[in-house]
C-alpha cells in the first residue's frame, strides 16, 4: 500500500514539475518552408507534406505552424522531427477562428474596450470605458453610468485574443531538446481537388484525331502553397466522412493544347499516381491547368446508332415514330503510339475543322477511369443528314405470353457520301427472329443488331418480324 502511495507521489510531483516548467513560444510561417508535397485525390481530398526549419529552445515549447490549410482535418496531423532529436509531442490545437473585426468585439465579449468618438463641437477625440456585454444579434455596451447598443463611434481593443488567429494556425505543444532542426508536418484537408478534361481534334476525314489531356486543379483549402511537388490519384478512394462537410469543387474550361511537360503515371495499390516532376504554384482560391498527356494521329471510328425498346414487341403499335435521330458515337482505342496509359475520368471536347480550317465545336462526353488497352466510347450527339421512320407491319397474339410482330425500318441519307446506321433492338423475354430482309447479328441474350449500309442521297429498307415470349 505505501509503495502505491509513493508511485502516486511521484507521478504527482512529475505532473506538478511539467505544469510548472515555463512554455517558449515559437511561431513558423511559410516562410520557413524548405518545400511542400501535395497529392491531390479526385473526391476533394488532399495530402499536405511539407517542411519547415525551426529554431527550437529546450524544453516545452509551443510551435506555432501559421499558413496551413483552414480545412485541415486535424485529427490526421503529424508533426515529426526530419533532422536533429526526435520531438516529443505533449497536445496540439488547431485554429481556423480567423481575425475578423466581428470575431474580434465577440471574443471581448465580457471584457473592456475604449469607445472612440469625435467631440460633437471640435476636432479633439473623447475616450471612455466600456464593457461589451454581447456581440452576436447586435453590439450591447455597458459604461459606468449607462447601457448603450449598437457602436457609439470606434472601438479600440487591448489586444487579440490568443485563440483567435489572423491566418489559420496548427499550435503544437512539444518537448524539445533544443536547437535548430527541420520538421515535416503532414495531414489530410479538404478543398483541394482535380479533374481531368480532354481536348479531341478529328482529322479533315474524321477517320483519327489528336487528343490533349489537362488536369484542372482547383485549391480552396485555405493555403497557398509554393514551389509544391505535386501528385494526383485516381481511382476511389473510400473516405469516413467528416460531419461538418465542409468540401467545395470547381469546374474551369480546358485550354487548347499542351506546351509543358506531362505528367508520368504509375501503379499504386488498385488506383493510379500521376506525377509531374516540373514543381508548382497554387495559390488559395486559384485554379490552374496543367498538361497530362500530349497524343497525335489517334485512329477513330464512327458509328450511327438507331436504339429502339423493348416494349415494341409486347402489343399492337402503328408507326413508332418519324424523322428518328440515330446518335454519333466516336470511338478510339487507348493503346499505341502515344497513348496506350490509364487515363482518369473526365470530360472530352471534341472539335472538327470546316472548309476554312476553323475548328468548330462538335459534341462532348464523360469517360470513366479508362484502362490501357480499353476503348473510349463518345457520344457526340445526333445525327443531322440521317434519318429514320420505324412502323409496326404486323402484330399477332399467339399466346397469353407470346406474340409475333413484323416491322419495317426505313432508313434516308442526305449526306454526299455512304454511311452504314447500327439499328439496334432490345428483345423482351426469349425472341427468334422468323423473317428478315437482312441478316442481324446477336449481340447478346437479349439484343440483336443490323449494320444496314445506306447509299449517298439515297434510302435503305429493313425489314424483319420476331417472335417473342415473356
Amino acid at each position: 500500500m505505501s509503495t502505491r502511495v509513493s508511485l502516486l507521489g511521484l507521478a504527482f510531483l512529475a505532473g506538478t514539475a511539467l505544469a510548472a516548467e515555463p512554455v517558449r513560444d515559437v511561431t513558423s510561417t511559410a516562410a520557413e518552408r524548405e518545400g511542400v508535397a501535395l497529392t491531390v485525390y479526385n473526391d476533394d481530398l488532399a495530402l499536405v507534406k511539407e517542411r519547415r526549419r525551426a529554431e527550437l529552445p529546450a524544453g516545452l515549447v509551443r510551435l506555432s505552424l501559421r499558413e496551413v490549410a483552414a480545412q485541415m482535418r486535424p485529427e490526421t496531423a503529424l508533426l515529426r522531427a526530419a533532422s536533429g532529436p526526435a520531438l516529443a509531442l505533449v497536445e496540439q490545437n488547431f485554429d481556423f477562428d480567423l481575425l475578423t473585426p466581428q470575431k474580434l468585439l465577440e471574443k471581448y465579449v465580457g471584457r473592456e474596450v475604449t469607445v472612440i468618438r469625435p467631440h460633437p463641437t471640435t476636432d479633439a477625440e473623447r475616450r471612455e470605458r466600456a464593457t461589451v456585454l454581447a456581440a452576436g444579434q447586435g453590439t450591447v455596451l455597458r459604461f459606468a453610468d449607462r447601457i448603450e447598443t449598437g457602436v457609439p463611434g470606434r472601438l479600440a481593443f487591448d489586444g487579440v485574443p490568443a485563440n483567435l488567429r489572423d491566418r489559420p494556425t496548427l499550435s503544437v505543444l512539444l518537448d524539445a531538446a533544443g536547437g535548430r532542426q527541420s520538421v515535416e508536418l503532414s495531414y489530410l484537408t479538404g478543398g483541394l481537388s482535380w479533374k481531368a478534361d480532354y481536348v479531341a481534334s478529328l482529322s479533315a476525314d474524321g477517320r483519327s484525331l489528336d487528343l490533349n489531356g489537362w488536369v484542372t486543379l482547383t485549391n480552396r483549402s485555405g493555403a497557398g502553397f509554393a514551389d509544391a511537388t505535386l501528385q494526383l490519384v485516381a481511382g476511389s478512394v473510400n473516405r469516413v466522412r467528416p460531419n461538418d462537410g465542409r468540401l467545395m469543387a470547381m469546374a474551369a474550361p480546358a485550354p487548347a493544347r499542351a506546351k509543358v511537360a506531362e505528367a508520368t503515371q504509375e501503379a499504386l495499390m488498385d488506383y493510379h499516381l500521376y506525377s509531374f516532376e516540373r514543381p508548382t504554384t497554387i495559390s488559395d482560391n486559384q485554379t490552374k491547368q496543367l498538361a497530362l498527356l500530349s497524343a497525335g494521329a489517334v485512329p477513330t471510328r464512327r458509328e450511327y446508332l438507331l436504339a429502339g425498346n423493348d416494349w415494341y414487341y409486347r402489343d399492337r403499335y402503328g408507326q413508332i415514330g418519324q424523322k428518328l435521330k440515330p446518335a454519333v458515337f466516336l470511338e478510339f482505342d487507348n493503346k499505341g503510339g502515344q497513348l496506350g496509359k490509364p487515363l482518369p475520368a473526365g470530360t472530352v471536347r471534341v472539335y472538327a475543322r470546316d472548309s476554312k480550317g476553323a475548328a468548330q465545336f462538335v459534341g462532348e462526353d464523360r469517360i470513366e477511369h479508362t484502362a490501357t488497352n480499353e476503348t473510349l466510347r463518345l457520344r457526340l450527339g445526333e445525327a443531322f443528314d440521317i434519318t429514320a421512320e420505324r412502323r409496326q407491319t404486323n402484330y399477332r397474339r399467339i399466346a397469353d405470353n407470346q406474340s409475333e410482330s413484323s416491322w419495317r425500318i426505313e432508313l434516308r441519307n442526305a449526306k454526299e457520301e455512304a454511311a452504314t446506321v447500327k439499328v439496334q433492338e432490345p428483345m423482351p423475354g426469349d425472341w427468334e427472329m422468323v423473317q428478315e430482309s437482312q441478316r442481324h447479328t446477336k449481340e447478346s441474350a437479349r439484343v440483336a443488331s443490323w449494320a444496314v449500309a445506306i447509299p449517298a442521297g439515297g434510302t435503305t429498307v429493313l425489314d424483319y418480324t420476331v417472335r417473342v415470349r415473356w
